[in-house]
């Protein structure tokens, strides 16, 4: 890949011809997480200059389904098309792989250390690995952080949004820490921080008053706006074709075309016993997830074949054969479109909308910064774990990504922005903050493991024109001063 520089008013992230030269796969914002540069190409921190705090958002690790819906509506679909004898040999495996997924997902964490409540939506042993693996890489970074003379005299601030699999990921991320130094321990201080970490989802019931920013989010997720993009990109002629492709592979012409007036919804239960026969889940559809239509049948699938690759541990079953390379980039692009509206970018004519509400966060950014500028090492590190609803306001309230007008509909051809590389699982910024003997405060953003250049208004405040370290205060005051 070619070396990650944001550039003024251009795209943030490497395009995915790069990525996937050869045996394409897409799976948008459920990709697996990898560190996207080798730490060993880092640039050095300047003589004289120590590191002294870090901080960081991460997103949860790889997970399974978050409910059982989507799938169990997918099988009533394959089980009708059985009875009518309207499945072709490539589907007759589609069933079975469906069911193995059920059961994976609603057994998911039994018996594992650190996960609290098995069942849907829980991280993956996947997951579990990429936080130990980006925990060990920290440390790995920074040993002179962690083993400074006053840093047993330090808290480590750990916190997540109080959600399962973000509060999992906290524990495996810790737990890391401490095995790479046991005397870490007792200086980690754990919590929950609904306010900075679930901040789209806040209520009145849960959280009291609820802030402005979050109400004009949640508008514009309910809005006639927001519905009728959403439903210009479903009706995309490019996506039905392939939708039509993807299904003919798998059922007959005539049961294809009856989906769009029959209809399968998530009707039915489940129930499910460990091998150790400890365990026994029931579950139950809502009766609401409906499937009508071949390309709501094609993207219910691709759920399927993206969630898979996020259980490699829990599954044998292979969703890759059901999609074709250029089939699964057409259904990517259609739910990077959905995202880059609802929680990305956004349109440019409707402001930071998507994204206003990360002000509190970005805020908290600077004020565990700010900390430490003035001498006041109360912290060692602050570690936050949320969700990708998390992750991409947050990197556009830094200015990481570039809107389309209204007038543009999103595609890959005119936006970079991928949901594989803004949010994959685990996704993470990163602060790294040094300083010399003359108090002098220098930061270092990592998104993803990749030196990124904070936004271009702030070049000014880079030590040298193509470092990755800036002066803090300066960069402070950029931010402070150019808030767009």
């Amino acid at each position: 890949m070619k070396p990650f520089r944001l550039a003024a008013g251009a795209a943030l992230f490497l395009s995915l011809s790069h990525a996937y030269a050869h045996g394409e796969q897409f799976y948008q914002t459920k990709t697996p997480y990898a560190p996207q540069q080798d730490s060993a190409s880092y640039e050095a921190p300047p003589a004289g200059y120590q590191p002294v705090f870090t901080q960081m958002l991460a997103r949860h690790g790889s997970r399974g389904l978050s409910s059982f819906k989507t799938e169990l509506a997918l099988y009533n679909l394959w089980l009708a098309a059985k009875q009518q004898d309207a499945l072709s040999p490539l589907a007759g495996q589609l069933g079975p792989d469906l069911e193995e997924m059920m059961k994976a997902n609603a057994l998911l964490g039994y018996n594992v250390p650190g996960i609290a409540k098995p069942g849907y939506g829980n991280e993956t042993v996947q997951g579990a690995e990429e936080h130990t693996g980006l925990a060990q890489r920290l440390y790995a970074r920074l040993p002179a952080l962690f083993q400074a003379p006053d840093a047993g005299a330090r808290r480590i601030v750990v916190l997540s949004s109080g959600r399962d699999r973000a509060a999992d990921s906290a524990y495996f991320f810790s737990r890391a820490l401490v095995v790479k130094q046991p005397n870490l321990a007792p200086l980690i201080d754990s919590g929950m921080d609904r306010a900075t970490l679930y901040f789209h989802k806040l209520n009145t019931r849960q959280d009291g008053q609820v802030p402005e920013a979050t109400l004009a989010y949640q508008r514009w997720v309910e809005s006639d706006e927001l519905l009728a993009r959403e439903t210009a990109i479903h009706q995309s002629p490019r996506l039905q074709a392939a939708a039509l492709t993807t299904l003919t592979a798998l059922f007959k012409p005539a049961f294809i075309a009856t989906l769009s007036t029959t209809g399968f919804a998530s009707t039915g239960s489940r129930t499910y016993t460990s091998a150790d026969g400890k365990f026994t889940t029931t579950l139950t559809g809502d009766d609401q997830t409906r499937i009508s239509g071949a390309t709501d049948a094609a993207l219910a699938l691709y759920d399927m074949y993206a969630t898979a690759a996020d259980m490699r541990h829990e599954l044998k079953a292979d969703f890759d054969k059901y999609l074709r390379p250029h089939e699964a980039r057409i259904y990517a692009e259609t739910e990077d479109a959905i995202a880059f509206y609802e929680k990305g970018p956004g349109i440019t004519e409707n402001g930071d909308v998507t994204w206003r509400m990360a002000a509190p966060l970005l805020a908290d950014f600077f004020n565990e910064a700010d900390a430490i500028d003035l001498g006041k090492r109360e912290h060692l590190a602050k570690l936050r774990f949320a969700h990708a609803e998390i992750v991409m306001p947050l990197a556009s309230a830094l200015g990481l990504g570039k809107q389309l007008p209204r007038a543009t509909t999103y595609s890959y051809q005119n936006s970079s922005w991928r949901g594989q590389q803004i949010a994959p699982m685990a996704a993470n910024i990163q602060w790294d903050l040094y300083q010399n003997a003359a108090s002098r405060t220098l930061v270092r953003m990592l998104y993803n493991e990749r030196e990124t250049a904070f936004k271009p208004a702030c070049d000014h405040a880079r030590i040298a024109a193509a470092s990755h370290f800036y002066d803090y205060r300066q960069l402070k005051a950029c931010y402070k001063q150019n808030k767009d």
